[in-house]
């Protein structure tokens, strides 16, 4: 009954229609169960009003569908998996730059569609709006994070690629390593918590935690390749230890650019370049001291 009573479109646009009413359906469970986990009232009612917003473009295009679609239970889940692993407003803001690729199916469908121009304008502006509006912890603390993170890839990097070529044995290396970035994670949040009591911060112990435990995941990480493999696989594990060097300035460089809304690239090409340049001379300090000093452990 309901397919007999949609309003009439070419077979192309109701194509269009039922897949954009599908993301809005989608999208409006997803911000319910957001809102559902979100301490902050705030954040919480800005959810729940993005997910109104969502359920009333499904309806508005279902009177065009005729069918009543339900969320995708794989798309909800995945999406609540990103927002666990890296919060409610980078997942949301993902949500919201796929909406920005799609501006040129509302202009395809504003020809046979009046709605789409208005539901466009609505994306763009509304909805944007109540977006800016979220205030999530994490972000407010992600200076001390990218201090914790540039620090530990640096120091650990240069660190570990120097003793690589002097130790020629993974154990040495990353017990050499483990000693190293544990002093160096207690002398960073300490550092960070002395800042910002200096500055008169009341949040300087949850900055220092945040640059501390940012530290110590990096130091963990990029000593795990010489835990992993064997004592003699000592280059192999210089190689890994850069490739995860590399994975995680993707990986957090992309994190900063879609919850910040910063430029990816060129903060992504500081952080490697830095990084992997500390670790090449590191490298050459290493050679050096061990065929021109001979220094051999």
């Amino acid at each position: 009954m309901e397919l007999q009573n949609r309003k009439a479109v070419s077979g192309q646009t109701l194509h269009l229609l039922r897949a954009m009413q599908q993301n809005e359906a989608d999208e409006a469970e997803i911000y319910r169960r957001i809102a559902a986990c979100a301490k902050d009232r705030e954040n919480r009612n800005v959810l729940l009003r993005l997910a109104e917003a969502e359920q009333t473009h499904a309806a508005k295009w279902k009177e065009y569908t005729g069918e009543q679609l339900r969320p995708r239970a794989g798309r909800v889940f995945g999406r609540m998996l990103t927002v666990k692993l890296f919060g409610f407003t980078f997942a949301v803001k993902q949500m919201e730059n796929g909406e920005e690729s799609a501006q040129k199916n509302y202009e395809r469908l504003a020809r046979e569609v009046p709605e789409a121009r208005e539901i466009q304008a609505q994306e763009k502006g509304h909805e944007s709006a109540l977006i800016g509006l979220l205030d999530e912890e994490r972000l407010r603390y992600v200076g001390s994070m990218v201090l914790g993170l540039n620090d530990a890839l640096v120091e650990m990097t240069g660190t570990l690629a120097g003793l690589t070529l002097a130790m020629q044995n993974t154990r040495l290396i990353a017990l050499s390593g483990l000693i190293t970035g544990i002093s160096a994670t207690l002398s960073m949040a300490a550092s960070e918590f002395l800042s910002a009591k200096s500055e008169g911060r009341a949040d300087a112990a949850k900055s220092s935690v945040y640059t501390g435990v940012t530290y110590l995941v990096a130091v963990a990480l990029l000593i795990l390749p010489y835990l992993l493999l064997s004592p003699r696989h000592y280059l192999p594990a210089l190689g890994l230890m850069l490739a995860i060097v590399v994975l995680i300035l993707v990986i957090f460089n992309y994190y900063i650019a879609v919850a910040k809304d910063m430029p990816f690239g060129k903060r992504f090409g500081q952080m490697a370049c830095i990084s992997l340049g500390v670790a090449a001379l590191s490298f050459l300090a290493g050679l050096f001291m061990k065929n021109v000093m001979n220094v051999n452990l």
